[in-house]
């Protein structure tokens, strides 16, 4: 499945979704159930999925990543309803996910290392590895430059994927598109990253002198610090509460 079609899937998938997904948040709003709560049990559901897949159990793994999912959906709407927006919200939601990747791909690597298939052993490895790698080169590149959000294989498509191979059986079709498209995302973003950073002054400099307040001031742009942190938060890679 082509990356623009996939996306477009998604899409299509989140906007039919919309309505009774805002309906639940605000019933659940209205029963002030905590926002983070919604987000730990996102991580609870995929652990849970990770065990079935350890198991063999790949149908059973698809449903629970989609109660994942939903709840991942859910939290930014649960929070924006309850007036409960926070950086620390977004922080929680983008690490948890982080965790939640991880988790799913060592519940396959556990399967395929007990049947044998080492092949896919090192698929799943690849696979986990861009899975990560690819939200921290978003992150860690809108920390330093203007355009981060280059590429493909944002977490939505790669749990559409991971959904539909589950369902499927065709898991292994899957591990092998996750293990190149993710990592392929990181090379490009790598690539647009070190174009847009050259001529941008090192951390602590200004223009290859030691930094000065004053002159900060008067225009120089300042890189790392509070900013940075700031910068970070608000264009995390986790899908957050926007």
């Amino acid at each position: 499945m082509r990356g623009d079609a996939l996306s477009a899937l998604t899409r299509d998938v989140v906007r039919r979704v919309s309505w009774p997904i805002h309906r639940l948040a605000a019933l659940l709003a209205a029963a002030h159930v905590p926002p983070n709560v919604i987000t730990w049990s996102a991580l609870v559901a995929n652990l849970w999925a990770a065990l079935f897949f350890a198991a063999g159990r790949f149908a059973s793994a698809s449903v629970l990543m989609i109660l994942a999912g939903l709840c991942d959906l859910l939290d930014g709407p649960v929070a924006r309803l309850e007036g409960r927006v926070s950086l620390f919200g977004e922080f929680l939601d983008s690490i948890l996910d982080r965790y939640a990747d991880l988790i799913v791909f060592l519940g396959l690597l556990v399967y395929y290392v007990h049947v044998n298939r080492f092949r896919y052993v090192i698929l799943a490895g690849a696979a986990m590895a861009g899975a990560v790698m690819v939200s921290y080169a978003k992150a860690r590149a809108a920390s330093l430059v203007p355009e981060s959000s280059i590429g493909f294989w944002e977490r939505p498509e790669r749990l559409v994927l991971m959904i539909l191979g589950a369902l499927t059986n065709r898991m292994e079709i899957v591990l092998w598109i996750l293990a190149i498209g993710p990592n392929v995302t990181v090379i490009h973003r790598i690539l647009v990253t070190w174009k847009q950073a050259e001529g941008v002054p090192l951390p602590g400099t200004d223009g290859g002198h030691a930094h000065d307040p004053a002159r900060a001031s008067a225009g120089a742009v300042p890189v790392p610090g509070h900013s940075r942190a700031s910068h970070f938060f608000a264009r995390s890679a986790g899908r957050g509460r926007h």
